[in-house]
């Protein structure tokens, strides 16, 4: 039997990670546009789940520093997918609220995705795919993001 580390630096998993990735990137920007990018339809999914979340909390959910999420909600905002309205305790800081076309917008990303990731888990069974994902989860962990960034 192979040593576990030998058998994973034969699997060239950073090589492999990054070409998933290009490849899946390059995949979506090639269907029909959609009104929403993938980093916009990321913040309608985290609104769906709970509206009204501060710019921060949407910004840590999404791995993106103050001036990502920023920009994002400034582009979201823009499409009229969201609004961003002062916190009523804390004057500082902002809320983002889904708006009525992003309610439609967060509706026809969940359809999208689900049938990404259909494509994505073909020919994995269900217990093959907990593995994929508890593996990619771990790599936040190991690897978290700079507080600074």
């Amino acid at each position: 039997m192979r040593n576990k580390s030998a058998a994973a630096g034969h699997h060239r998993l950073i090589y492999l990670l990054s070409v998933a990735q290009r490849r899946l990137q390059r995949w979506m920007a090639a269907q029909p546009q959609n009104e929403v990018t993938p980093a916009q339809a990321g913040l309608l999914f985290i609104l769906g789940k709970q509206d009204g979340v501060l710019m921060g909390e949407a910004g840590a959910a999404l791995d993106m520093g103050p001036a990502g999420i920023s920009g994002l909600v400034d582009r979201t905002a823009a499409a009229r997918l969201v609004e961003r309205q002062p916190d009523r305790e804390d004057g500082r800081a902002w809320r983002i609220w889904l708006t009525p076309k992003g309610r439609t917008a967060l509706a026809q990303a969940k359809t999208d995705a689900a049938k990404i990731n259909a494509t994505l888990t073909e020919g994995f069974t269900g217990a093959e795919i907990d593995i994929v994902a508890r593996w990619l989860t771990s790599i936040q962990d190991k690897f978290p993001r700079d507080p600074e960034a």
